[in-house]
């Protein structure tokens, strides 16, 4: 899954592909690198984000997502009204930081046949990394994926559609993320998708600015490979093609 982040403020490229036509041509290029789904995102959820309007979420996907709907287009967006304009302009996943919480955003995927990625996240972007607390972080995490699964399939979103993502860096510390990617196995009852791409976690393990973490970020790659993940987020697809090409030698 490649990262095309239509923001001027994301963590990592943010301003980098905000006109429509810099995020098209940068979709594109990932899907040649070998991207099998581009995650399109409209607002940040980094930490220390403010929310933005459902009318600039979407005044942002809509253009990308009409010029790259031949391609298998995630959206990340937990808006339920957003949802549905995405999904009828021709996206094929949901990508929701918020499982499906908002009032309506259940119905808005189960209307539809595609497939969605549900997350766990502790509090909101704009204070979820100010001191959180878990008392048993992967305990937690797995309790809160199985109900939102439950519900997303009381609500007539098929087994098939599903996967989870335990939601690293989002209200999360190092400890913790460490602790649930050593722990991921025990999570890997749906498909996993995990986001590790140049976050802070390796800033923190690293020293290294956001630009230079593309070694860190594959060593993420690869231990979540090993630890069951089969949907890897990334922002550097040819490079993380190259990693995924090895272990799948290796094994």
């Amino acid at each position: 899954m490649g990262v095309v982040n239509v923001t001027p403020d994301s963590f990592s490229d943010g301003g980098r592909f905000f006109k429509a036509k810099l995020a098209v041509a940068h979709a594109r290029k990932l899907a040649r690198e070998g991207a099998d789904i581009i995650d399109i995102g409209g607002e940040s959820t980094r930490p220390g984000a403010a929310p933005v309007s459902e009318e600039d979420e979407l005044s942002r996907v809509l253009p990308v997502l009409k010029e790259i709907a031949d391609l298998c287009v995630s959206v990340d967006t937990r808006r339920p009204a957003v949802m549905r304009a995405v999904l009828e302009a021709g996206a094929s996943m949901i990508n929701d930081v918020d499982a499906l919480a908002a009032p309506g955003a259940l119905e808005a995927v189960a209307e539809s046949s595609c497939a969605v990625c549900l997350m766990h996240k502790k509090g909101d972007p704009a204070t979820m990394q100010q001191d959180p607390h878990y008392d048993d972080v992967l305990g937690e995490v797995k309790a809160f994926l199985k109900e939102r699964v439950n519900a997303a399939q009381g609500a007539g979103i098929g087994p098939e559609r599903i996967t989870v993502d335990p939601g690293f860096g989002f209200g999360k510390t190092v400890a913790h993320n460490l602790e649930l990617l050593r722990r991921l196995p025990e999570l890997s009852e749906f498909p996993l998708v995990a986001g590790l791409s140049r976050k802070s976690t390796l800033g923190k393990l690293t020293g290294r600015p956001v630009d230079e973490r593309l070694a860190g970020s594959l060593a993420m790659a690869l231990l979540a490979l090993q630890g069951g993940a089969t949907i890897l987020r990334v922002h550097d697809v040819k490079e993380t093609r190259d990693v995924i090409a090895v272990w799948q030698a290796f094994k």
